[in-house]
C-alpha cells in the first residue's frame, strides 16, 4: 500500500475528478466568461493506493471536508489560470492526505524531578512571605 513518503499526484489522480465554475475576484469582464475555479473531488473509497485501515483514518481526520457521498473536497481559485488551479488543488490534496496519514508519536507521561518540585515550592513560598510583608496589621 502507498507509504507517506511515496504519494504524490500521479498515484491519486485516476481517483480524482474535476469540476470548474466561475471563479470571483478580480478580473474584469474575463472573469464574467471564463470558468477557472476549480473543485477537486476525490474518491476515497475507491482509492486503490490505500488500505482500509487508511482509509478509515483519511475519512476520520479529512472529516469536515468530506461530501455526504464520501468525495474529499478540495477548491482552488487562486489564479486566473484554470491549468494551474487544478496544479495547485491537486498539491493541496497531496499535502491534505499526507498529513492525515502521518501518525503521531505517544506522548510518554514525564515527572518533574525533585529538586524542580522544590524550586516551584520554594519560589511559592517566597512569594507567600513577599505578600504577608506587605499586610499592614490595623489590629
Amino acid at each position: 500500500m502507498a507509504r507517506i513518503e511515496q504519494i504524490n499526484a500521479e498515484l491519486l489522480l485516476p481517483f480524482v475528478r474535476f469540476q470548474t465554475s466561475r471563479s470571483g475576484g478580480a478580473g474584469g469582464q474575463h472573469v464574467n466568461k471564463v470558468e477557472t475555479k476549480v473543485m477537486l473531488l476525490f474518491d476515497i473509497a475507491a482509492a486503490t493506493v490505500f488500505s482500509e485501515e487508511e482509509k478509515a483514518r483519511l475519512r476520520k481526520r479529512l472529516s469536515n471536508r468530506l461530501q455526504a457521498e464520501g468525495l474529499l473536497q478540495v477548491t482552488n481559485q487562486e489564479t486566473r489560470s484554470q491549468l494551474r488551479n487544478k496544479e495547485l488543488a491537486l498539491q493541496k490534496l497531496v499535502e491534505l492526505v499526507s498529513n492525515a496519514l502521518k501518525t503521531e508519536k505517544p506522548r510518554k507521561a514525564t515527572k518533574p524531578s525533585k529538586a524542580a518540585v522544590q524550586r516551584r515550592l520554594d519560589t511559592k513560598r517566597q512569594q507567600a512571605l513577599r505578600k504577608i510583608n506587605r499586610r499592614k496589621d490595623w489590629f
